[in-house]
């Protein structure tokens, strides 16, 4: 049974499709009364919005699947290959948009009813970048990955679209026809630019690269609500699959703990970082014993066991809460 968050990401999506296909048919509009390549840069655009928005809609849907025994981790890492897709649709697509623009240099064509074209286009522009804002806003409430790259994707070509107006109405106010090639091959870099961003971003996250912003967030609650017996955490790593966390680390306990104790401590933590990150977490605990050189920083007032006299709490910083066992044994 498909969650209230899954069912608006997917809602939030159908809405972004629906709407691109109405702008993709005004904007093929505007360059068949135009025939400016300007305008056709930001209709093949849209033709990528389309495409990976109905990839991203795939994708929300499979990823809202639940655990199986084929699928231990869930099925969340479809959310980085339907961004990862989109990057490069986008990418291709500012390739085909140069060199329109380059044929265009050497071969001009008659520009007509360019203020229709304009009007289209702004309108069009404005459209898109509401869409974005709430495909981004939705995403990182929600941690989806192919909401936060389809997002940027609308804004970006939003923002291309500023120029583009503002380039469309330099031509028709002056009349030179290069103005046209040049937007092209200007926003064209700028559609293949955000290609590569998002390909780095989704690249990096299939590889299962730290996530620096997410260990910050844990170390910050950690150092918030922790135990007395928290005695130390370390070793600690975060992987995200779609909008779920697995988190895996070490935790310094008393050495005298018996099993049931240690597992209490356990939960007692798992639900501190449910509190502040959310229900979708997985978390594996490895319990170590403490040892003599941990007292000085140990809050544990009833230890009958206390080498050192207590000074202070160690303050759980992102290199502590990332360090192996091995970095601190050399």
């Amino acid at each position: 049974m498909k969650t209230n968050e899954d069912y608006l990401k997917q809602r939030v999506q159908r809405w972004i499709v629906t709407l691109s296909v109405l702008i993709l048919g005004g904007k093929f509009l505007a360059f068949y009364l135009t025939n400016s390549v300007g305008i056709l840069t930001d209709a093949m655009e849209s033709i990528v919005n389309v495409l990976a928005g109905v990839i991203s809609l795939y994708s929300l849907r499979w990823a809202a699947k639940p655990r199986d025994k084929e699928h231990p981790f869930g099925h969340g890492k479809i959310e980085l290959i339907s961004a990862s897709i989109e990057g490069l649709l986008i990418s291709m697509a500012g390739c085909a948009i140069i060199y329109e623009g380059v044929r265009r240099l050497f071969t001009p064509a008659t520009i007509e009813k360019l203020d229709v074209g304009i009007i289209v286009v702004a309108v069009a522009g404005v459209i898109n970048y509401l869409m974005g804002w709430y495909s981004i806003k939705i995403g990182k409430r929600y941690s989806s990955m192919a909401l936060i790259a389809g997002g940027k994707h609308l804004q970006s070509d939003t923002y291309s679209t500023i120029g583009l107006v503002t380039g469309l109405i330099l031509l028709y106010y002056t009349g030179i026809g290069w103005i046209d090639s040049a937007l092209a091959l200007i926003f064209g870099s700028i559609i293949i630019l955000t290609g590569v961003l998002i390909l780095r971003k989704t690249i990096a996250n299939l590889l299962d690269r730290a996530d620096t912003e997410a260990l910050k967030e844990m170390a910050a609650c950690i150092n918030k609500h922790r135990q007395p017996d928290w005695i130390d955490i370390h070793n600690t790593k975060i992987i995200k699959y779609g909008s779920f966390l697995y988190i895996d680390c070490d935790l310094t306990l008393p050495w005298y703990y018996n099993v049931e104790e240690s597992h209490q401590v356990c939960d007692k933590l798992r639900d501190t970082l449910v509190e502040s990150f959310s229900d979708r977490i997985q978390l594996s605990v490895h319990s170590d014993p403490c040892r003599m050189e941990h007292c000085t920083h140990c809050e544990v007032s009833a230890c009958t066991s206390r080498k050192e006299a207590f000074t202070g709490l160690e303050n759980i910083s992102l290199s502590a809460i990332t360090e192996s066992d091995e970095e601190r044994n050399e």
